[in-house]
């Protein structure tokens, strides 16, 4: 078994595609309508999906705002630098909501960003201790 996609549900698909492209470094590697649904799907992430967690995004068409709820937490990025990662997503004209910085309670450095529906997404870096 393996975990293949995160999907989130956006309201402006093509605002969303470019956040994650432009900003997040993304590609995008499918997109497929479903008109008898009313939705379209797009499939981004760093690698294929052959061989890699993908994020699903899921636009329904017609619905422009999704309430996040308080069970919803983050998705996380591995990075190489958290600093430097923050940084180019703000050059990029991404919205930083925690500075780069050691995480509370620990030594682990990370950032937060949103995207443009307001989803949070954490940064960690490479060389963080897995346990």
């Amino acid at each position: 078994m393996r975990l293949l996609h995160t999907m989130l549900r956006v309201g402006d698909l093509d605002r969303s595609i470019k956040f994650y492209t432009e900003v997040l470094g993304m590609k995008l590697l499918r997109q497929k309508d479903y008109p008898q649904g009313e939705f379209t799907l797009a499939f981004l992430g760093y690698g294929n999906e052959e061989e890699n967690t993908v994020l699903e995004l899921t636009y329904n068409w017609g619905v422009d705002k999704y309430e996040l709820g308080t069970a919803y937490g983050h998705i996380a990025i591995e990075v190489p630098d958290v600093y430097a990662a923050a940084e180019a997503i703000k050059q990029a004209g991404g919205k930083i909501i925690r500075e780069a910085g050691p995480m509370n309670a620990g030594t682990t450095i990370i950032a937060f960003a949103e995207d443009p529906d307001g989803y949070q997404i954490e940064f960690i870096g490479a060389d963080h201790v897995r346990s």
